[in-house]
């Protein structure tokens, strides 16, 4: 009997070690409104769950519409079959758009435009319908964007699934700068290589190992691409996202993990998702933020 009482005592204090306390009702609360923040700018007019189609330019006349025969086709029933031509040399794209046809910029018809792409402030927006489209680049690659603003995925988007909220998986990090800014390489899903500046790591601890997650500056932020070893089955295989403010005076960072969420590419295959650098894969299974979503 006193064997069996003696058992019982070690059981009861090996899992009272290893079983999690329950996470503060407020913390929760945050993390869930910050989640619901989430959601509402995917659904938002320039988020991602209306992306619709995406085609790279040739160079000269590429025409558009809904017909299968255009050179880029536009999967809507609500636009025409042929809407007109982007016209595309060296670093210009003209649109013109064929007679009997309304495109609207900022509510005007529009026949003939250069059209200003979405690495400047003045990135031009055209529509027809509930459909839109702007020019995007991404390197050499010129490409036309829709969007279609009654996308099915918008109405009827099912939410994410999520790992519980954890306070296990939010950390006090430090910020491990790097004198000058160092080179790394950021590939994407297009299988581009590209160069960035990093400012330094973030650096954390978890069951008495150090890990660490090389940043990108991104104004008031740091944008940081990770995977670790849930990517590829609960999580999406090409790594997720998560911000942090910029380190404290003292060099502190705030890392939670509850916030990591999925690259859009997630959701639509018309995205240019940046993937994690080589360094960014943690040999760690962080069971916390956002899990993968359909196929």
């Amino acid at each position: 009997m006193k064997y069996l009482s003696i058992l019982a005592i070690t059981f009861l204090f090996i899992w009272g070690c290893e079983s999690e306390p329950p996470a503060d009702p407020n913390y929760v609360e945050e993390i869930n409104q910050w989640h619901q923040r989430r959601i509402s700018r995917l659904k938002a007019e320039d988020g991602w769950l209306n992306l619709v189609g995406r085609t790279w330019l040739k160079p000269g006349e590429n025409k558009f519409g809904s017909a299968k025969d255009n050179d880029v086709v536009i999967e809507s029933d609500k636009v025409p079959a042929y809407m007109g031509s982007f016209l595309f040399k060296d670093s210009l794209v003209i649109m013109k758009v064929n007679e009997g046809v309304e495109v609207l910029l900022n509510g005007k018809p529009v026949k003939e435009i250069r059209m200003i792409d979405d690495q400047k402030p003045d990135m031009t927006v055209f529509q027809y319908s509930t459909v839109k489209w702007n020019l995007i680049i991404r390197d050499t690659l010129y490409g036309v964007r829709f969007r279609d603003l009654e996308s099915p995925l918008v109405k009827n988007f099912p939410g994410i699934e999520r790992y519980p909220v954890s306070p296990k998986w939010k950390f006090t990090a430090r910020f491990q700068q790097y004198i000058p800014p160092k080179e790394i390489i950021v590939p994407n899903v297009l299988g581009q290589m590209n160069k960035e500046l990093s400012p330094g790591a973030v650096v954390f601890q978890y069951s008495e190992k150090f890990y660490k997650i090389d940043a990108l500056d991104e104004g008031d932020k740091l944008f940081l691409i990770f995977a670790d070893r849930t990517s590829g089955e609960e999580t999406y295989g090409g790594g997720r996202f998560l911000y942090v403010d910029k380190p404290d005076s003292n060099g502190n960072i705030i890392l939670d993990f509850n916030k990591a969420y999925n690259p859009p590419c997630v959701f639509t295959k018309f995205a240019t998702c940046p993937l994690p650098p080589k360094q960014n894969y943690l040999n760690l299974r962080i069971e916390a933020g956002e899990k993968n979503f359909g196929h």
